[in-house]
Formats: structure tokens, C-alpha cells, sequence
């Protein structure tokens, strides 16, 4: 009797038949943890997914575009936006034409004006009524959507912040301009102005009601600010709500480049006196009960 082929299956199939010494084995194919497999007798295939091609610079410009101008258009709404000077009420800190950039994130944390800020706000009640409103094409359209040129459409002012909620502001003749019964010292008012003007309006003692401020412009003859609409509700302060928020520096032209920092005189002992009067008197209001009840258990111990 001949022998038995190794490996054949009991019950199932033909066995396997011997190899001759000049018959190799088939290549195995390897497995996925990269060992030998079970014997294939067709070719094996090369290694799956060679390099990739990669995508020419024109293909992936559309898509670098859109994430600029998404870039663009959250800058615009949460941090920082450009806004263009149409006049010269705020010379000669700011040049009809000089482009500034706005602090708009500040704002979404609570943050209110403070006195001295340079701020650009919505109109708060047709005080520009009157004035002509640019027609931008679609392109600027565009771009000022975005934030990669200044608002054409919105009305906006921009004018410096001289007094605060609860703050009282005056001028009487050609000044100085009073805050809390502080004089200040402002540098930065247009060559030839006097701080305060002579005419009717611009005579006033005011108490700027809370949640608003009190806005001037540096040109003091030459700038229709909270002086001039106080016949309005408010008296003539602006809303804080309507603050888009801090003008930080003139970003163009390039000549101009600049910071616009709060002037020294706005930081003056006892400026804010009638602003943190209301706290200390509310904190020794608090404290009273508490050293009234320590005397009484002294006295009953």
C-alpha cells in the first residue's frame, strides 16, 4: 500500500498531491498584521494607496479665499472693525478721511466707555439727518460686509466720551469744561477753539443719567454732539447700547498711524468721585448691621 498524502482532510475532498522537489510552493500572501497568509496561487497585488497627488496652487485658490473672508467677516463682528472719518468735528485728533479701527470685543464682556475713550456709536436719534449718505457699489458692498472697508451704509458718529452715568458735566462761558466739578485740561481740543462755545446750547450743567454717556467733539466749534440735542430724550447723551465700541488707533494712511490713548486729564483725584460715591455708601450701609449686632453681643456677654 503506498503512502498517505499529508494533510489530507478525512471525509472531504481529494488529497493534497505531492510535490516534487523541483515544484515550489506558492508565495503566501500576507495577512493584515503583515505575517504570511494562506497560499494564493494567482499574483499578489502591489501595496494599497500610493502617494497622493497633490492639489495645484489655482484649485485650493477658491477655497483659501472663502476662509479669508470668513476670517474676515467674525474680525469684523467680534474684534475689530474699520470705520473711515467723514468730518472734520474731530480734528485735530482725527482727519476727515484717516481710517480707525474699533474695539468691538470688549463690549461683549460688559465693558462700558470711560471717560476720555474716543468711541464710534449708532445714531442715537437723527442726528444726522440731513446728511448725504454714500452710494457704494457692489464691491465695496462686499467689502465692507466683511469688514475689509469702512461702513458706507451704517450712520454712525465717532466722538470722545467726556462724561460717564451719574457724572455732571458743565461749561459756562469759553470754559473750562467741568466734570464732577473738575476742570479739565484738554490738549487735544482744536487749535484755535475755546472748550466750551458761547452760544446758547453749549451753555449747560448736566447730570448724565445712568447707562448713558456724555459725548464732545475735539472741534468744539465745529461739532453738532450732545450740546446741540438736548431738547431730545436722554438730554442729549447717547445710549451705552448704542456704543459699537473703542476707536484704538488711525490705521491709514500710513502717515498718520497712531494710538488714540485716554488723555491724563481724564484720570485726575477725585474725577470720579460722584461715580464711586454710590458703591462706598452702599458698602458702609451694609456694614452698619453687622457692627451694631457685635456691640449688643459684647454688651450682653
Amino acid at each position: 500500500m503506498g503512502d498517505v498524502a499529508v494533510g489530507a482532510q478525512e471525509g472531504h475532498g481529494e488529497a493534497e498531491r505531492p510535490r516534487g522537489p523541483e515544484e515550489a510552493a506558492p508565495e503566501a500572501a500576507p495577512d493584515e498584521t503583515g505575517g504570511p497568509g494562506e497560499p494564493v496561487d494567482g499574483p499578489v497585488s502591489g501595496p494599497v494607496g500610493g502617494p497622493r497627488k497633490q492639489r495645484s496652487f489655482w484649485k485650493e485658490l477658491p477655497l483659501l479665499i472663502g476662509i479669508a473672508l470668513i476670517l474676515a467677516l467674525l474680525i469684523k463682528t467680534f474684534l475689530v472693525q474699520a470705520f473711515s472719518i467723514p468730518s472734520d468735528s474731530m480734528q485735530n485728533t482725527l482727519q476727515r478721511g484717516d481710517r480707525v479701527l474699533v474695539d468691538k470685543l470688549t463690549p461683549w464682556f460688559g465693558s462700558e466707555p470711560e471717560r476720555g475713550e474716543v468711541v464710534v456709536f449708532h445714531d442715537p436719534g437723527n442726528w444726522l439727518q440731513g446728511e448725504p449718505t454714500p452710494q457704494p457699489n457692489a464691491v465695496q458692498k462686499v467689502l465692507s460686509f466683511v469688514g475689509l472697508m469702512p461702513s458706507a451704509e451704517e450712520k454712525d458718529l465717532i466722538k470722545r466720551v467726556v462724561a460717564v452715568g451719574g457724572d455732571t458735566v458743565e461749561c459756562k462761558g469759553t470754559g473750562p469744561l467741568k466734570v464732577n466739578g473738575k476742570a479739565l485740561n484738554e490738549p487735544y481740543v482744536f487749535a484755535g477753539n475755546t472748550p466750551c462755545s458761547t452760544d446758547p446750547e453749549s451753555q449747560f450743567k448736566v447730570t448724565v443719567p445712568k447707562g448713558r454717556i456724555w459725548v464732545m467733539g475735539d472741534h468744539r466749534q465745529n461739532s453738532a454732539d450732545s450740546r446741540y440735542h438736548q431738547e431730545q430724550p436722554g438730554g442729549g447723551s447717547v445710549p451705552v447700547d448704542k456704543v459699537v465700541g473703542r476707536a484704538l488707533v488711525i490705521a491709514w494712511p500710513l502717515n498718520r498711524w497712531d494710538t488714540l490713548p485716554v488723555p491724563s486729564t481724564f484720570g485726575q483725584s477725585g474725577i470720579g468721585t460722584v461715580a464711586t460715591a454710590a458703591p462706598a455708601a452702599l458698602g458702609l450701609l451694609g456694614a452698619a448691621p453687622i457692627v451694631l449686632l457685635r456691640r449688643r453681643r459684647r454688651g450682653t456677654s
